[in-house]
């Protein structure tokens, strides 16, 4: 089930991320483009974007909610509040434009931002399923049954029921159950499903043998040494599932800045707000009104951030 809903998630991150793509370079066609006059040309790109915006883009606005919900602001929030700002501006520049003097739209921005944040996501998305895959994989090395000597007979058990001490018989071909010293005879072993190593490494009385290795030639007896969680197949996966589970150095310190990074442009681009509105026309004429400028400012802030 867990492997069913991954990749339904990840299949629809990819129609999204698709979806986004190829709208977006249509908008930004038409946003170079004079194909039609400005107040068409704005609302095909009004009725192109909205789409992006709300359902390509929604995951963002789910993000920063519950960002808000918990009193945080992460990346979603910066990304929500940016392209929300680009989008709802141009809303108002397609409509109303007498409302803004200015009629320049920023769908493009708004859109572009969605597209290439879904392929980064899409990306950790993918490179996660990996790993997932890779696990299943290396649980799936591990035989079931074992051939061991007891009281002089030798018996099919299965490998759950081997304990440290027990004597394993070996032969061409079979895979090893479970870590141990070899004891009795000689053999080729092919390890590379664990060790990339592409050539048999030859064993002898006293060596070790990994569990879920290939025994390629001789039969011989092997004393059980670890077991369960303890195999080298064991610490391999759950190195694996640590590794899945953890972020890297570098992502752990960029979650930091963002933690300080998207308050700060917020506070900046109200900063800027404030300042263009209130000081804005003693710096000489604007090209609109004061309130229309800042507003220009702020969302400049968001969508450059």
């Amino acid at each position: 089930k867990d492997e069913e809903r991954h990749l339904k998630n990840l299949a629809q991150l990819k129609l999204k991320m698709v979806l986004s793509g190829i709208i977006s370079f249509v908008v930004m066609f038409f946003s170079m483009k004079a194909v039609l006059n400005a107040e068409l040309t704005n609302v095909l790109l009004f009725v192109l974007a909205t789409p992006v915006q709300f359902y390509c883009g929604g995951q963002f606005y789910r993000g920063a909610i519950n960002g808000f919900r918990h009193g945080y602001a992460d990346m979603n929030t910066l990304i929500a509040v940016g392209t929300s700002s680009a989008y709802f501006y141009s809303v108002c520049a397609t409509f109303f434009p007498d409302w803004l003097g200015v009629p320049d739209v920023y769908y493009d921005t708004s859109v572009m931002i969605i597209t290439l944040v879904l392929l980064g996501r899409w990306m950790e998305a993918r490179a996660k399923h990996s790993a997932s895959s890779a696990i299943k994989k290396l649980m799936g090395l591990q035989p079931k049954t074992a051939h061991v000597e007891r009281d002089g007979k030798e018996i099919e058990i299965s490998v759950e029921d081997l304990v440290v001490g027990d004597l394993v018989l070996v032969r061409p071909g079979e895979k090893i159950p479970v870590d141990g010293i070899l004891i009795k005879g000689q053999s080729t072993i092919d390890e590379s499903m664990l060790t990339g190593e592409s050539v048999p490494v030859e064993k002898k009385d006293g060596d070790e043998v990994v569990g879920a290795s290939i025994n390629k030639t001789g039969f011989f007896k092997m004393q059980v040494t670890r077991m369960g969680k303890d195999t080298l197949l064991a610490q391999i996966i759950q190195l694996v599932e640590q590794a899945q589970g953890s972020k890297a150095p570098v992502q752990r310190l960029a979650d930091k800045i963002a933690g300080i990074f998207v308050p700060a442009v917020m506070v900046l681009a109200l900063l800027a707000f404030g300042f263009w509105w209130g000081f804005g026309e003693y710096f000489g004429p604007l090209p609109t009104t004061p309130f229309l400028f800042a507003l220009m400012a702020f969302i400049s802030v968001l969508i450059i951030a």
